[in-house]
Formats: C-alpha cells, sequence, structure tokens
C-alpha cells in the first residue's frame, strides 16, 4: 500500500510539471498585458515599459520560466501583480470559502443521489423512475449560473428564507456560515445529484441481474438487505469513480459559483486575476488545483480496497 500510495505521489510530479510550463506558456502567448493593465488607460508607452520592468516581463520568455520555476520549489509563489500581496498570503486568505463549498457540495450531493439512484434502480422502468432520470438531465443540462439566479429568486428573493450573495467565515458564527453555503452548495450539487445518480441507477439495475442477488432473494432476506448490503456495496466502485470525475466539474463550477454568489474564495480569486491578467496568482491557482485533482484521485483508488477487499495495492 504505501509503495502504491509513493509511486502515485511521485507520479503526480512530471503531471504538475507539464501543467506549470503549459499554464506559463499559455498565459504569456495570450493577447493582453499585465503592466498596461496595471497603468491604465492614460499611461504613457514609457510608464508602460517601466512596469514591465519592474515585474520582469521585460526579460524573455525561458528567463522569466526558470526564475518562476526555482521560487516555486523553494515554495515562493511569487507576489500579486494586481493584489501586491504574496500570492500564497491570497490564497490562503481565499481557502477557506472554497473548501467549505465544495465539502458541502460533495456531501449534500452523495445524501441525495445515492437515495435516489437506488430507488430509481429499484423501480426501474417506473413513472417515478423516469421522473427522477428526467430530472437528472435536466439538471447535468441546465448551466450552473441559470440554476443559482433561480434559486436566489425562488428562496432568496421571493420567499426571503435565505440571504442572496455573501459568506461569512465560520470561526465568526457557524448558524450563519452555514445559512451562506446552503443556496451555493444547492448550486453546485444539482450538477453533482445527476451525475452521480445516473451512474448509481446503472450500477445497482447491473449488480441486482446478478446470482449472488437472486440466492439472497431465495433465502429470505428483504429487500432492503439486498439492497444496502449486497447491491450497493458491489456497485460502489463505479460510483466512487464517478464522483472522483466529477471533481473537475466541481472545481468549474466552483468559479462561476462564487462570481454569482460573491464568495469570496479561490474561484472568484481566479476571475480577478484573469481580468487583471494577473500571472502569479492564475499559475499558483491552476497548479493548486490540479495537485487537488490528483490527490483526490489517489483517494478515490485507495477507497476501492475498502469496498472490494479482492483489489490489492
Amino acid at each position: 500500500m504505501f509503495t502504491f500510495i509513493a509511486h502515485r505521489l511521485l507520479s503526480a510530479v512530471p503531471v504538475l510539471a507539464t501543467v506549470a510550463v503549459v499554464v506559463f506558456l499559455m498565459l504569456r502567448l495570450t493577447p493582453g498585458d499585465p503592466a498596461a493593465v496595471i497603468a491604465g488607460d492614460t499611461a504613457t508607452t514609457q510608464q508602460v515599459a517601466e512596469i514591465r520592468g519592474k515585474l520582469g516581463l521585460d526579460k524573455p520568455i525561458l528567463q522569466q520560466f526558470v526564475i518562476w520555476a526555482g521560487r516555486g520549489l523553494r515554495g515562493d509563489l511569487g507576489e500579486s501583480f494586481f493584489f501586491k500581496k504574496p500570492v500564497s498570503e491570497l490564497i490562503t486568505q481565499r481557502i477557506e470559502p472554497t473548501l467549505s463549498l465544495a465539502l458541502a457540495t460533495i456531501v449534500l450531493a452523495v445524501l441525495i443521489a445515492v437515495p435516489l439512484g437506488v430507488l430509481a434502480a429499484q423501480r426501474a422502468g417506473s413513472l417515478l423512475d423516469r421522473c427522477l432520470m428526467g430530472f437528472s438531465v435536466l439538471g447535468f443540462s441546465v448551466p450552473v449560473f441559470v440554476i443559482g439566479y433561480l434559486l436566489i429568486y425562488v428562496f432568496a428573493v421571493k420567499l426571503n428564507l435565505l440571504p442572496v450573495q455573501g459568506y461569512r467565515r465560520i470561526a465568526e458564527d457557524i448558524y450563519d456560515w452555514a445559512i451562506h453555503l446552503v443556496l451555493p452548495s444547492l448550486t453546485l450539487a444539482v450538477i453533482f445529484v445527476a451525475l452521480i445518480a445516473r451512474m448509481t441507477r446503472a450500477s445497482v439495475i447491473e449488480v441486482l441481474t446478478e446470482d449472488y442477488i437472486r440466492t439472497a432473494r431465495a433465502k429470505g432476506l428483504t429487500r432492503r438487505v439486498i439492497l444496502i448490503r449486497h447491491a450497493l456495496r458491489n456497485a460502489a466502485i463505479p460510483i466512487v469513480t464517478v464522483i472522483g470525475l466529477g471533481i473537475a466539474l466541481l472545481i468549474g463550477g466552483v468559479v462561476v459559483t462564487e462570481s454569482v454568489y460573491n464568495i469570496p474564495g479561490l474561484g472568484r480569486l481566479t476571475v480577478d486575476a484573469v481580468l487583471a491578467h494577473d500571472y502569479p496568482v492564475i499559475q499558483a491557482i491552476i497548479l493548486l488545483f490540479s495537485f487537488a485533482y490528483v490527490l483526490i484521485n489517489l483517494l478515490i483508488d485507495l477507497t476501492y480496497s475498502f469496498f472490494d477487499p479482492r483489489i490489492r495495492y
């Protein structure tokens, strides 16, 4: 097991290195000049050139990359062009809202989607099954921002039950922290529910046709025991896999959702950094998201052995 974990972590190094190179080149080669954004519309060409020199953008691209990579290996992510703060400090300030939103979304989606998928599989072909799967398709097809504004209109504007926007840190008030996360996490969870519920339904239906399920029924086991102890456990690996793959959707959805609900997280920071052409911030956030994706996939792989003891690493 230790060898497997070490191998996976080491294999993440070339992945992150490739991501770093690609992101660095894409940012430098795309149109837009951070110096011009910082200087403003009324700045002269000489003023823009002076700012480029201070930021180190007048050096060759290869030299810029070597300087940035060298600092990164020492744990120095650089200083933001736009915010004039260390990038590590900006990320530390913004990571709590993003982690809170992501964890709340995953927990909410799993608690809703898995029972819905099992229920649909148990009554496959019925009106309930068709309604649940129709809802799943609709939830997966509608853009995140449309769902967000619809929920805001219903629950915040019309019913006045939940706050429209904003975020409260957990250390300040845990109730306000939770109440401000309801709408954003529900907005993202709609997509996850659609994805996980469909996979749960398909996996459970496939397992229910196996011989050991018929044997369990012949032995007189209740439907609930068969579904939970036998069917769902053996169908868990595809479900866990799709949860891991859905992290990519979550990363993209967080950016949009934090903008809709004005949450000061990494997603909102990414949008602000892109608009300002803030290279150090964009590079650091993308690397952080990439590492998180690799780590989550490692954790997903490790859970396989829990659901299926035949899997050994």
